[in-house]
Order: structure tokens, then C-alpha cells, then sequence
């Protein structure tokens, strides 16, 4: 399958463009700075900008599906708006270049516990929630879009480089509400969150919905 990939260099990015390419999948790496990785025949990698809507498009053509894995950076004081506005854009390119499938990694803390999302609770992490709640608002205008054959993922509440290392290529997933295992944690290693949007590109159980996955 031919995939572009977006935000290839980040931290949840890099594990995907791993996964893809042990799959021997033909990727499109797209991200500001291209990364540096050993030669390899199915990777390709592009700069594109995401803002721009219509050079991204031409640069998605041709693509069998798009993961969007972008960030717009965590310390960036315009994380809300530029998160939201790159989001969309890529949904827009995806459109004009005619792929239909469109992955999204979203965040956490749009999911439900008691019927609250994570990012109202008052022990969500401040540092954290200008992304997340732009990633819980990008998400209510994705389910506009009956169009495109979208999925939206949402990490395991414990989802950091401390958490992660490991590929065990096992995983529960959930919906609206995160996946606990028996000590009451929701925990998934980055490997295997590639690992899981991997197997939902190749075999789509979620088209236009959200989902979740956790140990």
C-alpha cells in the first residue's frame, strides 16, 4: 500500500514509519526537517508544508491512505489554533487529492470517563491541555465529514516515552471510554500504537469513528 505519512519524525511518528516499513509498505515521509534514515527502496521523503492546502494535495496524490501523526509542538504558544488549522488542512488535501482513507492520531483526552472527557477533569495536566483540547475540538468537526473514510485514534492515558520501548504487537481497543487493564491503568508503548494503527490501515474496523487502544 502506498501511504503518506505526516509527521514522520515525531515521537509517535517515527514508530509508525518503522511499523509501515517492516510491513513493506511504500511510504511518503512527510515533516519539516526530513529525517535521516538508512536507504530504503519503499520510503520517500517530502517537506511540504501542511498549512499549505494545496501543495500538500499535489504532494498526497497518488497515496492509497494518509496518517496524519502532525504536531504542531507542544511549547508552541499557538498549539490550539495551529493544531487546528493544520489538522484541517491535511483533511482538506486529502480530499482534493482524491485519498480516501485518512488516519488521524488524535489525543487522550477527549475520552469519557463517567460521561466527562479527560481534558475537563480537573486533573488533566496543564501543560497538555491547549493540545488536547484542540485535538477533542478537531475531532467533533471530523465527524462532519461523510466523505472521507475517516478514523480517529486515541492513545491509552499513559502513553510517553517511559511507557514505551517494547513491541509486543498485542493490544485491547475501546471506543469512547479507555481500555484499563486489571491494575487500573491505561497504558500502550508507542511501538504498539504504530502497531495498532497499522493493522486498522490494513484491516478498517473503525471507518468514521473513533477508537482507543490500551494493554
Amino acid at each position: 500500500m502506498k501511504v503518506a505519512l505526516i509527521g514522520a519524525t515525531g515521537f509517535v511518528g517515527k514508530a509508525l514509519l518503522n511499523e509501515l516499513l517492516s510491513r513493506g509498505h511504500q511510504v511518503l515521509a512527510i515533516a519539516r526537517k526530513p529525517g535521516t534514515y538508512e536507504h530504503d527502496t519503499h520510503l520517500a521523503w517530502d517537506s511540504v508544508d501542511v498549512y499549505n492546502t494545496t501543495a500538500l494535495a499535489e504532494v498526497l496524490k497518488g497515496n492509497d491512505a494518509v496518517i496524519n501523526a502532525f504536531n504542531a509542538g507542544w511549547t508552541n504558544p499557538n498549539l490550539y489554533d495551529d493544531f487546528l488549522r493544520g489538522s484541517t488542512s491535511i483533511e482538506a488535501a486529502a480530499a482534493q487529492a482524491g485519498v480516501q482513507r485518512l488516519i488521524v492520531i488524535g489525543g487522550a483526552g477527549s475520552l469519557y470517563i463517567n460521561n466527562t472527557q479527560l481534558v475537563d477533569t480537573p486533573e488533566f495536566p496543564e501543560a497538555y491541555k491547549a493540545g488536547a483540547t484542540a485535538a477533542r475540538d478537531y475531532l467533533n468537526r471530523l465527524k462532519e465529514n461523510n466523505n472521507l473514510d475517516w478514523t480517529f485514534f486515541s492513545p491509552a492515558i499513559e502513553m510517553n516515552p517511559h511507557t514505551s520501548g517494547t513491541r509486543t504487537g498485542k493490544y485491547r481497543t475501546g471506543l469512547e471510554n479507555p481500555v484499563f487493564d486489571s491494575n487500573g491503568k491505561s497504558v500502550l508503548s508507542v511501538e504498539d500504537l504504530a502497531v495498532a494503527i497499522v493493522d486498522e490501515l490494513e484491516s478498517p474496523k473503525h471507518i468514521r469513528q473513533r477508537f482507543t487502544a490500551a494493554y
